[in-house]
């Protein structure tokens, strides 16, 4: 079910789910349960790619759902740095336009690391770089309705383009792209960050494989 990395390398949580599923919930859980470890979350999110050449109308035009729609090499380049104890400069994605901001944050590496999108388990680079790979599973109401509280109060958005989006491609990307990567999961896990069995489960084995790693550094 599991696997482990070479000892030297960090341990890799894969955590995906559709849009509003409670993901990041479930990351921020795993984050904080392990806050005494060196531990940090990459996401998806920040690797939309630069659109900074396009209009706004086409930027809006895009379909953000849709695998194409991320810059996965440069993803999937950033944590084989990290595995292999590098720095790496993260990009930060700015919502209201539609493209990546000019500035980045540096991550130092760490031994655990959280990847967090919706995406994360479509591409076989990442699933192979990945010691566990998580499927958080929710209602599709419960996704939509949480989707226009987020996208209303944080990204500015108004709710007949959160509806219209929602109907037009984040619906239907996630039953063709999103929902099919369920199988590579070793871990599916209802009801999200309300969960707190499966994030127990989660947070026992990630401290498990620390142990080991560090027992065996000590051999």
């Amino acid at each position: 079910m599991f696997k482990m990395s070479a000892q030297s390398k960090p341990v890799i949580i894969g955590v995906t789910g559709g849009s509003s599923s409670g993901k990041t919930t479930v990351s921020r859980a795993i984050y904080d349960e392990l806050a005494n470890e060196s531990i940090m979350i990459l996401q998806q999110d920040a690797y939309y790619n630069d659109q900074a050449e396009m209009s706004m109308a086409e930027r809006k035009a895009v379909n953000y759902d849709h695998p194409l729609a991320f810059d996965t090499d440069l993803l999937v380049q950033q944590l084989q740095q990290l595995r292999q104890n590098q720095s790496i400069e993260v990009p930060v994605y700015d919502y209201t336009k539609y493209t990546r901001s000019p500035e980045t944050v540096h991550q130092d590496p760490k031994d655990v690391i959280i990847v967090e999108g919706i995406l994360i388990l479509d591409d076989e680079r990442l699933r192979d770089l990945m010691d566990i790979k998580v499927f958080v599973d929710t209602d599709d109401d419960i996704r939509i309705i949480r989707r226009i509280e987020r996208d209303i109060k944080e990204r500015q958005r108004d709710l007949d383009g959160i509806i219209d989006q929602y109907l037009t491609t984040v619906k239907p990307m996630y039953h063709q792209f999103v929902e099919p990567t369920k199988r590579y999961a070793d871990l599916i896990v209802p009801e999200g960050g309300e969960n707190q069995v499966a994030i127990d489960l989660l947070t026992t084995k990630i401290r498990s494989i620390l142990l080991q790693k560090k027992n065996g550094r000590h051999e």
